[in-house]
């Protein structure tokens, strides 16, 4: 390809609002414009990177069995109404209606319209496991979009599913995911950390997303130097450490009452700790929680005996109800444990005369005796003996309390924040990093077969539900990241394997003996079946040289009068640039070219 015949200008300055190296690279070299607020529009040359991208994806995906497939992206609402999320979702879904007032959705995410495909052909165990996936457009309505297409409103994801007939063959999916996975960020350059993961909206049992360090991350890795173990802050688990007294003894139980003691003033963690006198960690800290479209059976919890549950398709749910989370004070609750404990969309903290009307006392004065919702005890009160913890009543704290015996929890769980510092269960000492995630595999279970009502007849002749697994890449995103990880001052580097052109050729004038020179290694090239761009702008050598660095072609030859009958050919990641005779140049950049896409795509 000749630039004359690409619809390309290179900008000296991003616009203000990129603010990330990706999104000012990719405006700045024109592989993308904007067309709306968080609506990004692929030029030919960021294109052209995307489709190698995709097409790399989907060789691994093919070679590890699944198939693609290519469902609507405008998707009826009534299958969202089945799987009970079409209330749940939540205000990033954007909803539509077609002239015949039926409700639409511009798909956020394709489990329903993958489910409720398959179900549709699917009569016996013979037919599973079905695994297919599709690289597809999807819309969240985000509120802040930003970064560029690395969190757009529209963007790109590679959605798998497969459906199982037991944990079994499930787990066999998961892996081969897992392995597909691998070699795919393996052959973008890409050094991905896999880590536990939360569930979140998708539900499910287990999750793992591969993530890549980064400085604008959007998540907190939780790592372990000692052993293997890595996790997103919003999954992470640490070893229990004891609470203590303030000689750092283990705190022991007590048999004294309930004693009511007056805190005029004292309403943080710090004023508790100069009015007593007592370390944190003989505190327990209550807050209580607002939990939306809870699908947990509250029916028999404390305090709920009142609370009415919707309905939507087979799932029941309750629209708002409420917790109070007791954690040992010199801790944080870690909020997306909680709304996967609760199964819940959301939990937030209530506001002032919520917080009143349930707990009998305002923020700070919060206690677990008195408080008329259930109670979910982290794991770190557990082992707390002769503890402090609000009263119920403004102004006043109690002091003597002993879990258990004074209260009774309703769900006794880890819902503690791990932070650096915090120990693995190895021995080792966690440290902390940001991470961008770039895929995640789940393993949904059951959550919309049943919810769908998916069956087929097993090896018994009985009806059965299928077990489901669903797995993501966000393509906008891997590309990206590819150049927040490969970019100077200069420009873009892109690895061999996705660069929009592996060779750029640069006369400095496109006439005469540089002409012929040119157009002879083009073709040279061309017939080996390299991927090169002849630059014959009628521009400076400067402006030239500077597009080629910021658009990132991984080789750049420089062909001038004055080095003639040799080239000189650089690599874009190397300082220094050598001269080949124009004879050796095109076997010699084919050489490079076939080693850097070799080296990429060596399995370990």
């Amino acid at each position: 390809m000749k630039t004359s015949k690409i619809p390309f200008r290179t900008l000296r300055e991003a616009p203000a609002e990129a603010v990330i190296s990706s999104h000012q690279l990719m405006m700045r070299a024109d592989l993308i414009r904007k067309l709306g607020n968080g609506l990004y529009t692929y030029m030919p040359l960021g294109l052209r990177a995307y489709r190698k991208l995709e097409s790399i994806i989907k060789q691994e995906l093919d070679r590890s069995g699944a198939m693609e497939f290519k469902p609507t992206v405008v998707v009826p609402g009534d299958i969202w109404k089945e799987s009970g999320r079409w209330e749940t979702m939540g205000p990033q879904m954007l909803k539509a209606k077609n002239r015949g007032e039926q409700d639409m959705v511009v798909s956020p995410t394709a489990e329903e319209a993958y489910t409720a495909i398959c179900r549709a052909g699917l009569t016996s165990y013979k037919q599973l496991p079905i695994n297919m996936y599709q690289i597809n457009t999807k819309y969240r309505d985000e509120i802040r979009p930003r970064y560029g297409v690395m969190r757009g409103r529209e963007f790109n994801m590679m959605d798998g599913y497969t459906l199982n007939a037991d944990d079994e063959s499930l787990d066999e999916s998961y892996q081969a995911y897992a392995k597909a996975y691998h070699r795919i960020f393996k052959r973008l350059g890409l050094k991905v950390i896999p880590v536990k993961a939360d569930t979140g909206a998708m539900g499910g049992s287990g999750s793992e997303e591969f993530m890549i360090e980064s400085p604008i991350g959007d998540d907190t890795l939780i790592l372990c130097p000692n052993c293997d173990y890595a996790a997103n802050v919003e999954k992470a688990t640490c070893a229990p450490d004891a609470a203590v007294d303030n000689d750092g003894n283990p705190q022991k139980k007590t048999d004294l009452p309930i004693e009511e003691v007056a805190t005029p003033n004292v309403f943080s963690i710090e004023d508790m700790e100069k009015f007593f006198q007592q370390t944190p960690k003989t505190f327990i800290k209550a807050l209580i929680y607002r939990v939306i479209n809870s699908t947990l059976d509250l029916s028999k919890a404390p305090g709920c005996e009142k609370l009415e549950a919707k309905t939507e398709g087979s799932m029941k749910y309750y629209p708002v109800s409420y917790a109070c989370v007791l954690i040992r004070a010199d801790l944080d609750v870690n909020e997306a444990k909680l709304a996967g404990l609760l199964k819940a969309s959301e939990v937030c903290l209530a506001e002032d005369d919520e917080v009143k009307e349930i707990a009998g006392a305002g923020h700070g004065f919060v206690g677990p005796v008195s408080v008329k919702c259930p109670i979910v005890q982290d794991l770190s009160v557990n082992d707390m003996h002769d503890a402090i913890a609000g009263a119920g009543k403004d102004g006043f704290h109690i002091k003597h309390v002993e879990p258990g015996r004074d209260f009774t929890a309703y769900l006794n769980a880890d819902v503690r924040t791990v932070k650096a510092g915090d120990k693995c269960s190895c021995g080792g000492t966690y440290y902390t990093t940001k991470g961008n995630e770039l895929g995640h595999i789940f393993k949904l279970g059951k959550k919309y077969t049943e919810s769908m009502n998916v069956t087929y007849l097993d090896k018994n002749g009985k009806a059965a539900v299928p077990t489901m697994g669903c797995y993501g890449i966000g393509v906008d995103r891997v590309l990206a990241s590819i150049i927040e990880a490969n970019h100077d001052d200069q420009g873009i580097i892109w690895p061999m394997s996705v660069a929009p052109y592996q060779v750029a050729i640069v006369p400095i004038k496109y006439k005469d003996a540089m002409k012929e020179a040119a157009d002879k290694l083009y073709d040279q090239l061309m017939d080996a079946g390299v991927e090169v761009l002849l630059d014959d702008r009628d521009e400076r050598p400067g402006v030239k040289f500077n597009d080629m660095d910021l658009i990132g072609f991984p080789i750049r030859v420089t062909i001038g009068d004055k080095n003639l009958p040799n080239v000189e050919v650089k690599v874009r990641n190397q300082s220094e640039a050598q001269l080949i005779p124009l004879e050796e140049a095109g076997a010699k950049i084919a050489q490079i070219v076939k080693e850097a896409i070799d080296a990429l795509n060596k399995t370990e």
